[in-house]
This record gives structure tokens, sequence and C-alpha cells, in this order.
């Protein structure tokens, strides 16, 4: 089965699933469009990783895992979705290391959140095209046009994260915290904390 390049065409919202995002991923050399539902985070890491110039505070997941590959001479070399089983798409990592290649098995939705990040070629098969890749007319270019936003929409909550304690006391920030450890919210209580010891250093 031969292999066929896809590009990341752009992200809009779901027309399908509330709360969730359409990445639409289109043939190189073709008409074909391949659009994969994903998750909110999966869309604003995407996003973030074609945004050049917005930067996050933080490192998110699929940053880490960048910093970690390359500290450890890991090279993502491409990334191919190679099945498509009752809706869902299934991705692997090529990968190498010292000249040793691996495949890693993945969510579509990291794979492509690390392949921009690596630089990587997406594939998928001629076969799940045929499945499942669309032609997008020009009435359906037009609404996923009205339907897109603009990528710093999507990131803003990752870049203005960092002010979002910035009305509350200190006092209030440890209530919040002991709140979201009893909560077992551990993401939470994680900026918490960040922000309950930036504030303390002052």
């Amino acid at each position: 089965m031969s292999l066929v390049r896809l590009n990341i065409k752009g992200i809009s919202y779901s027309q399908t699933q509330s709360g969730a995002y359409a990445l639409v991923l289109s043939e190189e050399d073709g008409e074909r469009t391949l659009p994969i539902i994903i998750g909110a985070f999966e869309a604003q890491s995407i996003a973030i990783a074609l945004e050049k110039e917005i930067k996050p505070p933080r490192p998110l997941t699929h940053d880490l895992f960048k910093s970690f590959a390359d500290r450890f001479n890991i090279i993502v070399k491409q990334v191919i979705i190679h099945k498509l089983v009752d809706g869902v798409f299934y991705s692997s990592l090529i990968c190498e290391c010292d000249k040793i290649e691996e495949i890693i098995d993945a969510r579509t939705s990291d794979a492509i959140a690390l392949a921009t990040r690596f630089k990587a070629p997406i594939f998928t098969f001629e076969n799940i095209l045929d499945k499942a890749g669309i032609i997008l007319k020009i009435k359906d270019e037009s609404k996923l046009a009205e339907s897109k936003f603009k990528m710093e929409d999507l990131v803003a909550n990752v870049v203005e994260e960092t002010s979002s304690f910035k009305d509350e006391s200190v006092e209030e920030l440890y209530k919040q915290l002991d709140q979201a450890v009893n909560n077992e919210d551990y993401e939470l209580a994680a900026k918490l904390r960040d922000e309950i010891s930036k504030r303390e250093k002052k």
C-alpha cells in the first residue's frame, strides 16, 4: 500500500461533537482532506506549535516530550496514520535513536502534536484516504473558513494562565490549594503552588 503525505490544513470547531475540534489534514498532491476529531488540549497544543511566536509560560506535555527526546538524541522521523477502526484513527511514531529505528504506537492527536514540533512529515495509506477522505467543495470550504478561529484565540488560555490568580490573596490561594488537593485536581494544585511560590519569593 502506498503512503500519501498529508499537510495540516487547519483546525476548526467540531460540527458534530460539542467541546471538540476538527483537525483537517489535506493530501499534498491531491484534493482529498482527512478530518480528525480531537480534544481541546490537543488542539491547543497543535495550535501553539504552529504559531511560532506564541510561547506558553510553562512547557506543555508535548513540549516536555520534545525536550526529553532532544536530550537523549531521539528523533521523530515521521508519523503514519495506519489504521481506521470504527471512526478512530490509529497512528505510529517512527523514531530513531543511535541509528536504531523504533515504531511507537500513539494517539493520532498526540502524534501530530509531536510531528509539528519535530517538523516531521505526516503520512497515511491510500486505502484510509479512500475510506475516510473527503473532497471539500467551494461551499464546504467557506463553511470551514467560517468555523475556523484565529490560533491566538485557541492558545490565549495557556498564555494568560499565569495571571488567572492575580486577584486572589495568598491566603485565598492556600485555601484553593487545599481544596484542589482534596478534590484530587492535581493540575490546578500545581498551578496554585507555582503561583504561591512566585509570590512568596518577592
